[in-house]
């Protein structure tokens, strides 16, 4: 007998019943039965516009499974906005009411489509503990959503349900009540609007791209200029961890001489873009800046000049470098303003962010002891909220730079919290590149490039715009000794963001490919462009260890020996433990090992080396 192949993934589950069925059945069979039917019609069309999938409509009960819980929560408040007016429409003792729980957790599926396991439990309790014509989630969905739907979310506290250990943490969802408000006659006055527009938004960095000016004489460049905001908006969008204003929103402000104080106050935004497009013959100059909205203070600016060609190709090219370098600054900013004690967010978000910043130094100027900090700060928030996806990426990066440090005596223990948190990280965030970056980055300290690749493969085409992803695509590519790959994308990132802090690996990328090609006036020019710009990275310390052996320096030689011992005294010897490859392919790490035997390295400690 041939056993079915059982499939497990993550899924957002929906579960709903109807609320007293037996009674309705009781009092009106035929009625019920219609307005049942006409239910399930509600349910398919909203389930599969949120690309879902229904997996069983037995009796009363509907069982749907979305790939986001994003999409299961905007289902389930159209479902109920409809079936709550139908039911509001039906005759007393007619109406239908249905319960609805969604949870996010592990399921089994099988071949046919079914689906089993404790995520499908657990949402089969929530369905029980909403309140008719109401919806309940659980934690996960809550930490996920929040921000992204139009809805409020109320704690029910911790639950004790039926066959599940540990209590469930479940949220009662609210549709905003602008949700339903009258839409302001077109009379009232711009700020009217943008009032009824502006809604309580999420503790990350939110901005909204407002409307670029055209300064041309040629009015029928305004298309242009629309464009390129509705590309920047979309291409925003992409970064999970900003909060963006949507499109129809911000072109509100359009000619209304926008007080950029004002707008942002009125969106509650953090952020404001805004920018001008000026044509002239055939040349095409954008301009953009970025404004922290509570005090109007310029974050960054940027002139974009391109001959015009293809309009399209054009305004891509551009857009891409408006958004790949302003992430990077709309970040640094918050960490400034939070340090600075101008910017609060909810208290786990709050230390999430604090976290973030002392990993950033840490691995920045290579101190063991900022990021023990950022890990005990990422614990501390994930305590206080399980679904903090922030604190949950700061505690796997730091686990795995003690790994590529060699700062720990528990490898194995470091690796398997790295691991637990990229998967946590998968399941809050499954379409953030963040969360591919970071299995990428497992992979990568392993040695086992191949695979980083294909993780960072994966978190570029759902975010072409993230210049980290690119940086490290590059280095990931010279390690499997695609040279001309990793130059490429090496250049690309640069031309993105050229300001950006991790450009240094786009250099490190370059002498890792002087090497393989046996080019040694390239790699020494590299590898002292990566190390000025980071110094604490041991690779490149190491690539210049053996340009310095190549050329028999010994004074250079022992100078970055010295230095590499200072950061990270295990790392050469690691190299010979196999437990971290600079190449991915065999050959060229056996180069680079040569090289390093050939300066009296071997198997040694580094500071043996120096006696």
């Amino acid at each position: 007998m041939t056993i079915p192949e059982l499939r497990h993934r993550l899924a957002a589950i929906l579960v709903a019943d109807v609320a007293g069925y037996s009674r309705l059945m009781t009092g009106d069979q035929l009625a019920t039965l219609t307005a049942l039917d006409a239910a399930r019609t509600v349910f398919q069309q909203r389930v599969v516009a949120s690309q879902g999938q229904v997996v069983d409509m037995a009796g009363d009960s509907v069982l749907a499974v979305f790939e986001t819980a994003t999409g299961a929560v905007a289902a389930a408040l159209a479902i109920q906005k409809e079936i709550n007016a139908l039911a509001d429409a039906a005759t007393q003792g007619r109406a239908l009411r249905f319960r609805i729980g969604v949870h996010l957790g592990d399921v089994i599926q099988k071949p046919d489509g079914s689906i089993y396991g404790d995520g499908v439990n657990i949402a089969a309790r929530l369905e029980a503990l909403a309140d008719p014509g109401g919806i309940a989630v659980s934690d996960a969905v809550r930490g996920v959503v929040q921000g992204k739907v139009t809805a409020t979310f109320q704690d029910q506290g911790e639950q004790k349900v039926k066959n599940i250990a540990s209590p469930v943490r479940t949220f009662a969802v609210r549709p905003l009540a602008a949700d339903t408000a009258p839409v302001p006659a077109m009379s009232a006055e711009p700020q009217d609007v943008h009032k009824e527009l502006a809604t309580s938004l999420p503790d990350r960095p939110s901005i909204v791209v407002l409307p670029f000016e055209n300064l041309s004489a040629d009015a029928d460049q305004e298309y242009f200029a629309d464009g390129m905001v509705e590309d920047i908006i979309t291409d925003l969008s992409r970064f999970q961890r900003l909060f963006v204003i949507a499109r129809n929103t911000s072109f509100t402000y359009k000619r209304t001489g926008n007080n950029i104080k004002q707008v942002a106050a009125e969106l509650d935004v953090h952020f404001v873009l805004e920018g001008s497009v000026r044509k002239a013959g055939n040349r095409i100059r954008v301009s953009a800046q970025l404004i922290e909205g509570r005090t109007g203070h310029h974050v960054w600016a940027e002139r974009y000049e391109e001959v015009l060609s293809d309009v399209f190709e054009l305004q891509e090219r551009i857009t891409r470098q408006v958004v790949t370098s302003m992430v990077g600054e709309i970040e640094a900013e918050e960490v400034r303003l939070l340090e600075s004690g101008k910017r609060t967010f909810s208290s786990a978000d709050d230390t999430a962010w604090r976290a973030l910043k002392a990993w950033k130094i840490g691995a920045a100027e290579a101190l063991p002891n900022q990021i023990d900090e950022s890990i005990r700060l990422a614990e501390m928030a994930i305590a206080e909220r399980q679904s903090c996806e922030l604190a949950w990426y700061v505690l796997g990066a730091g686990h795995l730079w003690r790994i590529f440090m060699s700062w720990t005596n528990d490898r194995a223990g470091s690796l398997a919290t790295a691991l637990r948190s990229a998967e946590v990280l998968m399941q809050l965030a499954p379409n953030d590149s963040r969360s591919y970056f970071q299995r990428a980055m497992i992979d990568f300290v392993l040695g086992k490039t191949a695979g980083a690749l294909a993780y960072l493969r994966q978190a570029q085409a759902i975010n072409p715009n993230d210049a980290l992803v690119l940086f490290y695509l590059a280095q990931c590519e010279a390690a499997e000794g695609n040279v001309e790959q990793a130059r490429s994308f090496a250049a690309k990132a640069k031309r993105l963001s050229p300001r950006d802090r991790w450009l240094s690996n786009g250099h490190l990328a370059m002498a890792m490919c002087a090497f393989i090609e046996g080019d040694l006036a390239q790699l020494h020019d590299w590898a002292a462009l990566a190390i000025q710009a980071q110094p604490s990275h041991p690779i490149r310390r190491v690539l210049m260890i053996a340009y310095a052996a190549e050329m028999g320096d010994d004074t250079l030689l022992r100078s970055h020996i010295q230095k590499l011992d200072e950061i990270a005294p295990d790392f050469i010897p690691s190299l010979f433990r196999g437990d971290f490859k600079v190449f991915g392919r065999t050959e060229h790490m056996n180069k680079l090992l040569l090289t390093l035997r050939s300066a009296g390295l071997g198997n040694v400690a580094v500071r043996g080396a120096l006696t």
